[in-house]
C-alpha cells in the first residue's frame, strides 16, 4: 500500500485505492487477497504466516518518499524471488523491481506520461493470447528506456520512441507494468491476460 496523510492527524497510515477492490473481483474472483500494512522488515513474516502465495506491489510514493514502504517492498521482493512466488509490478512496483536489480530510472516528460494515455507495443509473449499492441493509461514522471532494462528482466511492451512499458522475467513468475490496470473503468483483456496467466488461474 502507499503511504497517506489524514488531514488533523497525526498517525503514520498506509491506503490502497479501492479501485483495486473491482479490479480484483473482476479479474481474480477466485482469488482470496488482503493488503499488507508497511511493515519493514517484517513484511516477510506476514506473508510466510498468512501463507500467501503471490504478490503484487502496488503504484504511488516515490521511491525514497516513503523509507517504510521501501523497506516492506524489498523485503517482499527479496522473499518472493527466493521463494518463486508470483510478483506483480505496477507503475512505482515495476519501478522498484528495476532500482532492486540495480537498473537506473529516468525521468520522463510529463506532458507525456502523467494523466495520458498512449499506445504500447506488445514485443513479447509469456503468455497465449496478449495483442501486438494496446492503448494504456500513464500516471509516471519517471520511467525505464530500453537499454536500461535491468537484467535479468525483459521487454514485455515498449513505446515507439523507446520506453519500456512492461517487462517480464522469463523462467520466472514476475510481471510488472508502468500502466495502472485497476484504474481502467472496465479491465482490459491485456491486463486480464497477464495477472490470470501470472497467477495460474487461467482462461480469461
Amino acid at each position: 500500500m502507499r503511504t497517506a496523510d489524514a488531514v488533523e492527524y497525526v498517525e503514520e497510515r498506509d491506503a490502497l485505492a479501492r479501485d483495486w477492490l473491482a479490479f480484483m473481483a473482476a479479474v481474480m474472483p477466485e482469488a482470496a487477497w488482503l493488503p499488507l500494512p508497511n511493515a519493514g522488515d517484517q513484511a516477510a513474516e506476514f506473508v510466510r504466516d498468512w501463507d500467501l502465495d503471490g504478490l503484487i506491489l502496488t503504484g504511488g510514493d516515490d521511491i525514497g518518499a516513503a523509507p517504510m514502504r521501501d523497506a516492506t517492498e524489498r523485503a517482499l521482493f527479496k522473499h518472493a524471488w527466493q521463494a518463486h512466488l508470483p510478483l506483480f509490478g505496477v507503475c512505482r512496483g515495476m519501478q522498484f523491481i528495476q532500482s532492486l536489480l540495480g537498473g537506473p530510472l529516468e525521468d520522463c516528460s510529463r506532458d507525456e506520461h502523467v494523466a495520458q494515455r498512449h499506445r504500447v507495443s506488445i514485443v513479447a509473449q509469456p503468455c497465449a493470447g496478449l495483442p501486438a499492441e494496446a492503448e494504456v493509461n500513464s500516471f509516471h514522471t519517471v520511467g525505464i528506456r530500453a537499454e536500461a532494462l535491468a537484467p535479468p528482466l525483459e521487454a514485455l511492451a515498449n513505446t515507439a520512441d523507446g520506453w519500456i512499458e512492461a517487462c517480464h522475467r522469463p523462467g520466472r513468475p514476475l510481471i510488472a507494468v508502468m500502466w495502472h490496470p485497476e484504474r481502467e473503468s472496465e479491465p482490459a483483456d491485456l491486463d486480464r491476460t497477464l495477472i490470470r496467466h501470472l497467477f495460474g488461474l487461467g482462461g480469461n
